[in-house]
């Protein structure tokens, strides 16, 4: 019995490190969400900006068109470069998300097996250990 309740305590222990974890992996996930939201509202921006850029024609002379020029070409490299940013915060999102799920079965499997120790103790101080409990129930009565 003084095992059972041993193995029952490091279960517990156990429960107690695996819910840490799959709190580290559920701020990480929502750190990682908040980096891509980021990403797809300064993604969308500077789209915008550029739009707004490519149409303007208010340039004095050929240098205001050129450094216009320029400065599209630029908000379009920005552009591309935080669209590939998005598309790996996403990614990493995704990861984090899953890292977080396996964490939570993990403890979810550990919960189940406390679950189960906390039975099979019950049953054993409930006369698990006496023959005579195990026995069926008698049917008829004690004359035949």
């Amino acid at each position: 019995m003084k095992a059972e309740r041993a193995r029952l305590a490091r279960l517990k222990r156990l429960e107690r490190i695996r819910e840490i974890t799959r709190q580290a992996a559920l701020a990480e996930a929502g750190r990682a969400e908040g980096r891509l939201a980021q990403l797809k509202a300064l993604g969308v921006r500077t789209s915008e900006l550029a739009a707004e850029y490519t149409v303007r024609r208010d340039a004095d002379d050929a240098l205001g068109l050129q450094q216009l020029h320029r400065f599209v070409s630029g908000l379009g490299r920005i552009v591309i470069s935080t669209s590939q940013d998005t598309a790996r915060a996403r990614q990493i999102a995704d990861d984090r998300a899953a890292e977080a799920a396996l964490a939570e079965q993990r403890r979810a499997a550990v919960e189940d097996r406390i679950s189960a120790q906390i039975q099979r103790i019950a049953r054993k101080e409930l006369g698990g250990n006496d023959p005579a409990a195990r026995r069926p129930a008698k049917l008829g009565t004690g004359l035949e």
